[in-house]
This record gives structure tokens, sequence and C-alpha cells, in this order.
């Protein structure tokens, strides 16, 4: 304890009291590294979340005893990476998040019991709006959505009904396509009974009117209709011709442009065609009318016959008969009929113009240089063959294919697609930040070990160095063969050593031979290293009074 008592008064109060904070400040640091290394990575929970629905989460986790952090302006809550899936689980167990938006557990939370049917009916928009607004917060390009529904009211003993309508606003990540518009309208129309999809109003969060609900919008909806579809066929005639060449020319080494003109109209045609040559005989009907007449008075009628007393033969006259027969057919034929109704929908493409551009070849020398070469004229007209046949080339209604071969500005890698296996460095992005998350740290950690630690412990140990070193300094007078302090002359030469005939002069100085001997170089190189050491010595002491006292009396102690 004494030795150790000896070594802090040595040092010093403050030096001692600095390489306490310095060693604080260490393990603190290293404690923070440690900590920060084996603390789980954090991911986000949820994202762009509404207050209501943070404090709910944020109690729950807080409740469950989970690690958590809130981002942002509250909007944003990290748990550990593997526990995403289990908390989301239990968070959806208990309906969170809401996103703000009541469905239909209104009911499950309110007592029915004396509600009046005004609450009740006002309960029921809600929840429909909630329930709407969740399902269309659940596509993928949409962040967040309100909707607004308004069901009139039918009065009593009125024919007149009027339409509900709906609003709908969304903030959404890019930008919708008209067919993603129009889904939205029908999905909406299509939960709420009476609604049309022309009925539904839609706005993005930016104010800008995406659709109209006006209720008059069948031509915008058809022309949207029609470009819609127009992409759609230049896309998937685009992808066909391209997966085809990446098979031949290589992956990423065409490009295709694809311009179809489609047909909107729709036609309905309907026509009736007879054969006079494919005549069936229906139906015959055949009739026989026999007629028979005699002659003489026989059924005659006369003035004779009818006098009284005239006998029946009281004509005289001769009696003819005569036969007639009359035969009639009648043959109704059915002459052969087609009749054909032709229906031609919309989209049927009028004319199509495809444009390709092929990179050539690339071989690489012994040098490993790579030299461009143009292909062939009969590679280019297989790759139009084969273009035709992927489209449906047809040239009646004004085709065009263009197969042009062109160097492209960025050359492809010479090696083969899909090829390359993942190599050792292929890391992923959450690589990459905790590998630069530990960089920054370790450079951080070198350099306050190298510009702040080891300087400081190197001026907090300098004065206990020098301290070390008084003592044999000074003993240096004290050494074998070299003369005391005070032996020694303003030249550093000793003023009392004999010269070689043991001879002085008049001035009591010694006779110096001509010659500088062997041992007076000596004596004369350990008086100049004795003369610095007094020097460095008395400057020491001058710069560090208090702890030239300290010295001293140590040395006064020991001698005692």
């Amino acid at each position: 304890m004494d030795g150790l008592l000896a070594f802090i008064n040595r040092l010093g109060l403050a030096r001692v009291a600095a390489m306490a904070v310095i060693a604080v400040l260490m393990l603190g640091f290293f404690a923070f590294l440690i900590m920060r290394a084996s603390a789980p990575s954090l991911a986000p929970l949820y994202s762009g979340l509404s207050l209501e629905d943070s404090s709910a989460i944020v109690t729950e986790l807080q409740a469950q005893n989970i690690a958590y952090e809130v981002r942002g302006d509250g909007d944003t809550i990290l748990v550990p990476r593997d526990q995403i899936t289990s908390i989301r689980m239990s968070l959806a167990q208990d309906g969170l998040p809401t996103r703000g938006q009541v469905g239909y557990e209104i009911f499950d939370q309110q007592s029915t019991l004396g509600a009046t049917s005004f609450v009740q009916n006002i309960n029921n928009v809600r929840a429909l709006e909630g329930e709407l607004a969740r399902t269309i917060g659940s596509l993928a390009r949409i962040k967040s959505a309100r909707v607004h529904l308004v069901l009139p009211e039918r009065a009593l003993f009125s024919r007149e009904q009027k339409d509900p309508t709906a609003s709908i606003v969304l903030s959404v990540r890019g930008e919708l396509s008209a067919g993603e518009i129009r889904a939205i309208q029908h999905l909406a129309a299509s939960a709420v009974e009476g609604l049309t999809p022309m009925r539904v109003s839609v706005v993005d969060d930016t104010g800008r009117l995406l659709a109209s609900g006006a209720g008059n919008g069948a031509d915008g909806i058809l022309a949207s209709e029609g470009e819609e579809r127009t992409l759609s066929v230049e896309n998937r005639l685009r992808g066909r011709v391209e997966d085809l060449l990446a098979n031949i020319v290589g992956a990423g080494r065409a490009r295709v442009q694809v311009s179809a003109e489609l047909d909107m109209n729709q036609l309905s045609k309907t026509s009736e065609t007879f054969d006079p040559n494919g005549q069936v005989v229906r139906s015959t009907q055949t009739r026989d009318l026999a007629n028979s007449a005699k002659g003489g008075d026989s059924g005659q009628v006369s003035v004779a016959n009818e006098l009284p007393g005239a006998s029946a033969n009281s004509g005289s006259g001769s009696s003819t008969s005569e036969d007639s027969t009359t035969t009639e057919e009648t043959t109704n034929y059915e002459i052969s009929k087609v009749t054909q109704t032709e229906l031609t929908q919309a989209g049927g493409i009028k004319r199509l113009s495809i444009a390709v551009v092929v990179d050539g070849t690339y071989v690489a020398d012994a040098n490993g240089n790579a030299t461009y070469t143009p292909r062939t004229p009969a590679e280019i007209d297989q790759i139009t063959a084969l273009v035709k046949s992927a489209i449906g080339y047809d040239q009646a209604r004004g085709d065009q294919v263009q197969v042009a071969n062109l160097q492209f500005a960025d050359r492809p890698d010479l090696a083969a697609q899909g090829t390359a296996s993942p190599g050792l460095f292929d890391f992923t992005r959450d690589d990459l930040m905790n590998g630069a998350e530990m960089a920054v740290t370790l450079l951080i950690a070198l350099a306050l070990v190298f510009f702040v630690l080891r300087p400081l412990l190197k001026r907090v140990l300098a004065p206990e160095n020098k301290t070390l070193a008084l003592p044999a300094s000074a003993e240096l007078g004290a050494a074998p063969g070299v003369p005391a302090p005070g032996q020694f002359g303003a030249d550093g030469v000793p003023s009392t050593l004999p010269n070689l005939n043991g001879e002085y002069g008049d001035d009591d100085q010694p006779i110096r031979p001509k010659g500088d001997p062997a041992w007076m170089k000596n004596a004369k190189s350990m008086g100049e290293a004795q003369a610095n050491t007094l020097r460095t010595v008395g400057s020491l002491v001058e710069e560090h009074p208090k702890q030239a006292a300290l010295i001293v009396r140590d040395w006064l102690g020991s001698a005692a």
C-alpha cells in the first residue's frame, strides 16, 4: 500500500483522475459496442399509422413485454425482425391496426339495447365505409383510403328513388392506371346496394380527380378502355418477341417496339340466303271430282209435266247421259334458307407495326478485348421470319416488320446469362448495411484509441518516466572515472585533473599537453552528457516544481 500510495503521489491527483475518466470512457464505449452487436435487428412492424393506432399498438407491445422503437412522428413502429410475423398475428387478433377506420366491430362494441333506428343507420354507414376503406387499402398500390357513402332513404308514398353515391380519397404509391381506377369503382359499387360504378368519384391525395362519378362518363370510359386494350396488346406482343429473341441473341441484346392499331367498332350483321336448287317437297294434295248427267225429260220440269192428268212419260223425247271426271293436285315446296348473324366485338387488330433492333456479336481476343462483329443478312432474314410468325403477320391488313442490326451503346456482358452462380461477395442490402455499420464503428474505435487514448496515456505516463530517470541522472557524477560536477571548467574540460607530467601553472591550472589523449576526449564527452542531463533536470524542475519537491522529499525519507 505504501508503494501504491507513493506511486499515486508521484503521478498527482489530476493525472489519476484523468486516467480514471479515460478508463470509464473506454469501458463505456466498448460496452456500447458489445450491446450494439448483441442487440436484435429491428425492422418496421407498421408504417404510416395514425396516432390512435400507434398508441394502441404500443400499449399492446408493452403488455406483451416486447422491445420496440418508435420513429418518425409516431407513425412507424420497429420491433425485432425475427418476431414480426408473430406480433402481427397477435395484433390482428385484437383488430389492430384499425388504420383509423371502424368496421362491423362497431356492433360488437356497442349495446343495441335502447339504440334508435337513426343511430343504427349511422353505425351501418360507418361500418360500410370502414370495411370498404380497409379493403381498398389492402391493394398493393394504395397506402390509405377514406370512403364516404351517401345512402338516401326512400320517402313514404314516393315513387322516385335517389341513387346512392360514393366518394373515395386515396393515398397512392406512384400513379394508378385507368384499369385500377375502374376496379376500385366496381369494388365500391358491388358492395353497396343500388350503387353503380358511374356514381363513384375517386380523388387522390394531391387533389387530382381520377374519376368524376357524374354518371355520364360512358364515352370517357370507352376511350380509356380502348387505350388500355391497345397498351395490353402492344405489351403482350413485345414480351412475346423479346422472349423469343432472348434465346437467340441473348438477354438484353434486342430492343422491340410495337405499335398496334385496334378496331374499337362493334358490328352486328344478320343475313338470309335462299338456295333455289335446294327445293324440298313439303306437302302434296290431290283432289278428284266426278260429274254424271242424263238427257230427256228425266229430271226436267216443264208445263206438260205439271198439267193434271199428264203421265210421267207423256213427254216424248229421247234421253241421254254424260259422265265427267276432274283431278286436282297441289304440291308445296320448301326452299332452303340460311340465316346468319355475325357479331364482331371491339378490339380487333387492324394493323401492326413492329421495329426490332438487334445487337451484333462480340468476340474476345487473347488480350481480353472484345471485337464487335455485325450479323449476316441471312441471320437478319431468319430473325425477321421468326418475328413475323410470332406476331401473326398478315400482309393483307398492312402489317410492317422492320429488323435492323446496330451496335448498342452499352456493350452487354460477354458471360452467358444465367451461367454465373452467386459468388462469395454477393451480399444483400441488409448485409451491406450491417457491414457499413460495423465498418463505421470500427473506424470510430480505432480513431478513439490512436488519437484520443494513446496521446492521453502518453502524456499521463510521461512525468513518471522522467521522474524515474532522475536518480540515475543524478548518480552520473559518481560513476567511476568520471569527475564530479564541480570539477569541470567552462569549456567542459576537468579543471582539477593533473596532466601527464603532474605540473601546474601559475594560475593553478594544469599544463595541458599539446595533443588530446584518449582519456581527455572521454572525459569531455562525459562532461557534455552530464551537462545536458543537468539542463534537462533543471527544465523538469522548472516545469513541475511540485513533482520535484515530492522527489526530494522521497529522497530525504529514504536517506533517513
